[in-house]
């Protein structure tokens, strides 16, 4: 039997862990100081490791907020981080807006109120595929600006909104000297990419940026992300899915991770990215094992692009990213839990890492290494046992051979290592945690039907199927095509998107008159040519219109326009409506960028050559009359002139629909099912959900099984090939009333509203899988007699944990198997061993409550039900929604 060998200083770990629990958030608003070495933060003078989870504030609603910080300090985050989004906060220069989504001074205090630090990314640039990168395109317009150069004008506005956002934080008190949660701010954002397009005005920008963040007297350290030359009060970041070998340019700063990808964004029409938890645990694992002191998961939650604030072009509204919390703040299983297990390990080996200025390799085979934290770093007798009055010793063993399991011996004790993971041994000794080794359970997330919409428009008439479609009951409206208000106004010549919009719409018509004579009519009869436009190159969707008709639609990145047209003799007009969908976000240059057309725009195939119609006089209007007269709004929309529309209605291109519908009973996330639908935006009770496209992934690209093992590429492990990009698009219950929500669409290319429904988004099947070889919980790690040593780790038993959401219990069982069973979540079946008291044990434990735990041994089920063999218990179990009081908790 194997006991601890280390047991006060085990007993000494312990306590000093539950001292620092303890006393985080009862003191935590306490003055502290955070400076740094070459190892680590270093927080009211000790060093730590630190555990971050990325959520952006505007992504999520206020009422979202406490949840989102509650589960990520529940799985395991020491620190929140977010981006600072300065359209958002500046969306006209000098008018500025905390408010709503937007109070950063709200989410701020309400990490502080969980005891959790908090690191600030200012910027301002932030990519984030946020719309301009989080520019506001009024900044394009200021004269002789050139953004994230030597350029005066930048800087300077840069300067102002960056001293805005340090002189907020310094007067809500919110800096950790003066008892808040900021540990850390980031000046600019990835600019080492973009540096050498810039030249030497680029490296001075750099220096620039930085001495004027350090002037600003935060008095926390500040950061600067992929930007190797970073100067030397600034601490240089890694962005990557592997950091773990990555060092900052100076031996006095220590190594951070601000942002480890554990997926990737989406564009429409697009697959869906999947990073395996496998693979991050172990690109995590490595990371402290080599060193590292500080990382920050991008996203713990990703959230929601409410409105047009998705940058690209194209990416979907949905900013998921396969993060351990969903777009709907429920939990990802079995990332979310796997990843808390895995934190959970490396707390353990805190004090050791800490007290360690470096580890000590050892190699353990051709592709298999040892690193060894102790705090006496001058020991370097590795295959002895340490006394009681020597120091803790943590130890990471590594197996990053792809394929293969590998058997080490370190310290005289042979390990098993499967292919491309980490072994966490906190005390030199035991495995408390295997980055490939998945014992968290796996939650299966359905979209159903709200059980009583009860929708209308105008007037309460039930739905057609009482649990499908939204209503039977719809008002459209036609938006007019063109020219529809006396703001319109007329230039010689093509102006750019972006000029003329301010991006306060997606939409700019652009209407010129063609004159085509009896001659050029003669001329393409007896040539049997047709005339043709041209248009040198366009971005991102553009429909053409000849008299009020559409010809035609492109949709592209800067591609060229190549449209046949068909003519009357006389006057024509010929209407461009160019469109974006979404901002370029990431690149340098992003001022230039702009929107709409680039180059010439011609007809081609006249009698007398063809007309430029780039010199032409052109007459223009920005955004739909439905978006200005603001018929979205509870306020405005009953003055649009709506009329009921028909079941048998032919889909309608340029149409505004309405509804409405009653709020779902219950607590459960709410989901939009747009999946009828064409293109367009949608809005609830004055509220923006976002743009919808239902465009379809390609039916290839997608592996029938992901393999973690191996380095990860946004392309490995894709999902959903052949089924549209996105078709639910989430509600917040916030944004909600009881009943009489109104629901206002707008179609571009044509769907039918009666199949939109809504949707709850629930985590409804539990599935856990585990075998008597596995460790066991990491709680266990806590027991009292363990540090005693009166109970070795190899009495701990491994134990299935099963967790439904908040406001739901265990209703049943649906498997349950102790023996050999096989398959995987859905699809388990018993195998020739079986214990008959699988079923009842588990059920006993579990059934009724929110949480159980099961232990996987042969005393937990009665018996041995086959001597001989390694047991495994596979379980399945059902949640559902209660509103119970006094719901056990186990």
């Amino acid at each position: 039997m194997v006991v601890f060998e280390n047991k006060a200083i085990l007993k000494l770990l312990l306590v000093c862990l539950f001292v620092q629990f303890s006393f985080s958030a009862a003191n935590f608003f306490r003055p502290f100081n955070v400076t740094y070495d070459h190892r680590a933060l270093i927080i009211d003078g000790k060093r730590r490791m630190l555990i971050s989870g990325g959520i952006h504030y505007p992504r999520a609603t206020p009422q979202m907020w406490p949840d989102l910080i509650a589960k990520s300090k529940e799985g395991g985050a020491d620190v929140i981080e977010s981006y600072t989004f300065w359209n958002g906060h500046e969306p006209v220069r000098g008018q500025y807006n905390f408010e709503g989504r937007f109070d950063l001074v709200k989410f701020v205090k309400l990490v502080g109120d969980n005891g959790l630090y908090f690191l600030l990314r200012i910027g301002p640039y932030v990519c984030a595929e946020w719309n301009f990168g989080g520019f506001p395109v009024w900044l394009r317009d200021i004269p002789g600006i050139e953004f994230r150069t030597d350029n005066e004008p930048f800087k300077r506005e840069m300067q102002r909104f960056v001293t805005k956002i340090v002189d907020l934080m310094r007067e809500e008190k919110l800096f950790s000297w003066q008892g808040g949660p900021i540990i850390l701010l980031q000046i600019e954002n990835e600019y080492g990419n973009m540096e050498g397009s810039y030249g030497q005005k680029g490296k001075e920008y750099v220096k620039w940026a930085a001495n004027m963040a350090l002037g600003l007297g935060a008095g926390v350290p500040w950061v600067m992300c992929k930007q190797t030359d970073a100067l030397g009060d600034i601490i240089d970041t890694c962005n990557n899915y592997y950091c773990d070998g990555y060092k900052p340019n100076s031996p006095s700063k220590p190594t951070i991770w601000t942002e480890n990808w554990d997926g990737w964004y989406t564009s429409w029409g697009g697959r869906l990215p999947h990073r395996p938890v496998e693979d991050l645990a172990f690109a995590v694992a490595r990371f402290f094992q080599r060193g590292g002191s500080l990382m920050n998961y991008y996203m713990y939650f990703g959230g929601t692009n409410f409105g047009r604030t998705s940058g690209g072009p194209f990416y979907i509204t949905s900013y998921d990213y396969d993060a351990p919390i969903d777009e709907y703040g429920l939990r990802s299983e079995p990332k979310w839990g796997h990843l808390k297990d895995l934190h959970a390990a490396i707390k353990l080996c805190e004090r050791a890492l800490v007290a360690a200025d470096s580890p000590q390799y050892m190699k353990l085979g051709p592709r298999q290494e040892a690193h060894i934290y102790w705090e006496n770093t001058q020991s370097t007798v590795l295959n002895t046992t340490l006394s009681e009055s020597q120091s803790a010793c943590s130890a990471f063993l590594a197996n990053i051979d792809e394929h293969n399991t590998v058997t080490v011996t370190f310290r005289g004790k042979s390990y098993s290592l499967p292919p491309w993971s980490v072994s966490i041994l906190p005390d030199c000794s035991n495995v408390a945690f295997n980055t490939a080794k998945v014992g968290a359970q796996t939650s299966v997330k359905l979209v159903e039907n709200a059980q009583s919409p009860k929708i209308s428009a105008p007037e309460l008439v039930m739905t057609k199927n009482e649990v499908s479609s939204i209503s039977e009951s719809w008002m459209s409206v036609k938006e007019p095509i063109g020219i529809w208000s006396e703001s319109n106004f007329t230039v010689q010549g093509l102006l750019e998107h972006l000029k003329v919009t301010k991006d306060e719409s997606d939409y700019l018509w652009h209407m010129t008159r063609i004159y085509v004579s009896d001659d050029d009519v003669a001329f393409w009869e007896e040539n049997k040519v047709s005339p043709t436009l041209v248009i040198d190159s366009m971005r991102d969707v553009l429909r053409i219109f000849f008299n009020g008709e559409l010809m035609g639609s492109v949709s592209g990145h800067w591609v060229k326009v190549v449209q046949p047209v068909q003519f009357q003799q006389g006057y024509s007009d010929l209407m461009l409506l160019s469109q974006t969908v979404g901002l370029q976000n990431y690149g340098a240059f992003l001022e230039k960028d702009g929107a709409g057309f680039r180059g010439q725009i011609k007809l081609t195939g006249f009698k007398n050559g063809d007309i430029d119609l780039s010199k032409a006089s052109w007459i223009y209007q920005v955004g739909l009359k439905g978006e200005f007269q603001k018929i979205f709004t509870i306020e405005e929309n009953e003055k649009a002139g709506w009329t009921n529309l028909k079941l048998d209605a032919t889909p309608s291109t340029f149409t505004w629909y309405k509804a409405y519908f009653d709020s779902p009973d219950g607590s459960e996330p709410i989901a939009i099912d747009l999946g009828s639908m064409g293109k367009g935006q949608a809005w609830v009770n004055d509220h923006h959900i976002g743009r919808y496209w239902n465009l379809t992934a390609p039916k290839d690209g997608c592996p029938d099984s992901c393999d973690y093992r191996g380095t990860y590429g946004s392309n490995k492990c894709m999902t959903n090939c052949g089924k549209p990009t996105q078709t639910w698009y989430h509600v917040p219950r916030s944004w909600l009333q009881a009943s009489n929500n109104l629901l206002v669409i707008f179609e571009e290319i044509g769907g039918n509203p009666f199949e939109i429904s809504v949707k709850l988004r629930v985590p409804r099947i539990l599935c856990a899988q585990m075998s008597k070889s596995y460790y066991p919980p990491l709680r266990e790690w806590l027991h009292l007699d363990l540090i005693d040593g009166k109970v070795s780790i190899s009495d701990m038993k491994p134990q299935i944990h099963l967790q439904c959401e908040d406001g739901q219990i265990i209703s049943s069982i649906e498997f349950a198997s102790y023996g050999t069973p096989h398959g995987s979540c859905q699809n388990f079946s018993k195998g020739n061993c079986h214990s008959p008291n699988s079923l009842s044990v588990v059920s006993e434990a579990c059934v009724g409550r929110n949480s159980c735990s099961v232990e996987v041994s042969n005393s937990g089920f009665g018996s041995d039900p086959c001597r001989g063999v390694l047991k495994t218990l596979a379980v399945e179990a059902r949640c559902v929604s209660t509103s119970t009081i006094g719901v056990s908790q186990f």
